[in-house]
């Protein structure tokens, strides 16, 4: 009788308005988007200008960097639910992120008399950020959802508005960060890498505000209808075994369970490990890349053995997952922005738009600018369909995400195809691509926030936060694995014709590279060989981006063709 009841569960009507919580959770995630996108924005420039990583050994580290953000809050999402609760895993992940941020600054100091030292902070830095950051992550979207009543139809609006907070400090801090952090100057365009610790510190700043500004307006606003505080630690101590809604109020795995997804995970993680072996040794690749995949499977399995999770509590955690993993095609694309898009906006990339040459790392913004602008109407377009019982499904929306995100691509990849041999790619059609990629991600990232929040049973809502980030977390593993693809641009022929190398001639097999030849491209950090994919070469961009069209293009397709048996599934739920 409990299933049948939780079948038939009916979206609650909506009320005027959002609750206060939802500015207070809003705010304190601005400040924190702004901290981490400003910082991502310099990342991967910064590594390569100041601590001489190459632009493939910076896109690995990055994808690795963001994975690893991504798959912590699995770990948070676990504590919060356990033991401390969502306030104060945000407290604590907040202030954690803002010495991360310290650190990466003192790395941008060092730099100049101790690279070595200097690469030491940095990693230490990264570690720090990605730790707070597991903590931070999945509680404060948890809390969202916890703002409303089950099913409450306001969800995909609350979680569209939120959004939009996210990307109102995605925009300062890609606008403000690079600002302070990558200049050049005008009359030669030499870069002062000097400048990029106060893009760090910047990041940091904003980071430290957010989370007092969260710990000062927590009591009186992040709280329920009836004004009884929202995320406090678990209370386990009561003897009922059920929520008013009639689910379990505490997971039940047992020891046999436990042990088997030990197991598993050690044995995933060699598997993949031994797939991952390539003769250039990269740590990242070979050993944090398969933790990442690894590690992501098996706490999502563990879930499934909790002995409470009714059928239709299953079946929605299933959806859950098949829906996360398409996701993963779209971030693992969307991401490039912070890898190899910005070095093509760096090198290959004609930047002057009005009369003003936009720094490398300021292009990516026109990203946030397009969500501030489209997250409201989308917004009330999901609600309008929703009154005249035309809203599509949670997944059939993020199939038109990842569609929309290939069309972006696409666009790209026939520019690249009629570019002349020493031309470069006008920024406005970098700008328009990332119209649609926008378009793109407000189809599916707010809404899978929102789907998880009403799929989730209580108990989980913390921790299947944290399995939603785990899509991201193999989506940006999966983005520095194709950032790394990135064929050499204008730049690098010039480069290598300055020291007197034909490097075409070498990469497409009409010339042998000499012993000294293959070393001097080693110091200049360029590869003697085309990147391969699948099987496939990559001789150009045009080629490189049809990666990208591909991908998510195919996963729009399956996704949608799919969408009936989830809808199945999903128990009323849309």
């Amino acid at each position: 009788m409990m299933q049948t009841a939780v079948a038939q569960e009916s979206p609650i009507a909506s009320e005027k308005g959002h609750p206060k919580g939802l500015s207070v959770l809003f705010a304190t995630e601005m400040w924190e988007r702004f901290n981490f996108y400003g910082m991502r924005a310099l990342l991967t420039l910064f590594l390569v200008n100041a601590l001489a990583f190459s632009e493939k050994q910076s896109s690995i580290m990055y994808g690795g960097f963001l994975g690893l953000c991504y798959l912590t809050p699995m770990l948070g999402g676990y504590i919060s639910d356990r033991y401390l609760g969502n306030r104060n895993c945000i407290i604590l992940g907040g202030f954690t992120m803002g010495v991360g941020q310290l650190l990466m600054v003192l790395s941008g100091v060092l730099y100049a008399t101790n690279v070595d030292t200097a690469k030491l902070i940095v990693w230490l830095a990264l570690f720090v950020i990605i730790i707070g950051n597991g903590f931070f992550k999945p509680n404060i979207s948890s809390m969202v959802g916890q703002l409303y009543p089950k099913n409450d139809s306001r969800l995909d609006s609350a979680f569209t508005i939120f959004y939009m907070g996210i990307n109102m400090g995605a925009f300062l801090g890609m606008s403000i960060c690079p600002i302070l952090g990558d200049v050049k100057i005008e009359a030669t365009g030499v870069r002062i890498v000097s400048a990029f610790k106060w893009g760090f510190l910047a990041a940091s700043i904003a980071m430290f505000l957010g989370t007092i500004l969260f710990y000062f307006l927590k009591d009186k606003y992040v709280v329920t209808p009836s004004g009884q505080a929202i995320g406090g630690k678990p209370n386990f101590s009561k003897t009922a075994g059920t929520t008013a809604t009639g689910e379990a109020d505490k997971a039940k795995f047992t020891s046999g369970a436990i042990a088997s997804v030990v197991v598993l995970l050690f044995a995933l993680f060699a598997g993949i490990h031994y797939l991952s072996l390539s003769d250039d040794h990269d740590v990242i690749k070979e050993w944090v890349y398969p933790f990442i995949y690894a590690s992501g499977i098996s706490l999502a399995v563990l879930i499934l053995t909790d002995k409470s999770i009714t059928k239709v509590e299953r079946q929605r955690i299933t959806v859950i997952y098949f829906v996360a993993f398409f996701v993963i095609f779209f971030w693992a694309c969307f991401e490039q922005a912070g890898s190899s898009l910005t070095f093509i906006a760096d090198y290959q990339t004609d930047r002057r738009l009005f009369g003003w040459d936009m720094p490398p790392s300021l292009v990516q913004n026109a990203n946030s600018i397009f969500i501030i602008v489209f997250a409201l109407p989308f917004s009330w377009l999901w609600v309008k369909l929703q009154k005249r019982n035309m809203e599509p499904i949670s997944p059939v929306k993020q199939s038109l995400g990842l569609a929309l995100l290939a069309f972006g691509f696409l666009i790209i990849a026939w520019q690249m195809k009629s570019l002349g041999a020493n031309e470069k790619l006008g920024v406005s059609w970098l700008i328009l691509m990332y119209l649609f990629h926008t378009l793109g991600e407000l189809c599916l990232s707010p809404i899978g926030l929102s789907l998880v929040a009403k799929l989730a049973p209580h108990r989980f809502s913390s921790l299947l936060m944290g399995v939603w980030f785990l899509a991201n977390a193999a989506g940006y593993a999966l983005a520095g694995t194709l950032g790394a693809l990135l064929p050499p641009t204008m730049d690098k022929y010039e480069l290598a014709t300055k020291n007197g190398i034909d490097l075409k001639g070498i990469l497409d097999g009409t010339i042998t590279a000499t012993a000294q030849q293959l070393d001097k491209l080693k110091d200049l950090k360029l590869d003697p060989h085309y990147p391969t994919f699948a099987g496939f070469t990559i001789h150009n961009l045009y080629e490189f981006f049809m990666v990208f069209v591909i991908l998510p293009g195919a996963a729009a397709v399956l996704l949608f063709l799919s969408s009936g048996f989830l809808k199945k599934w999903m128990n009323g739920v849309r």
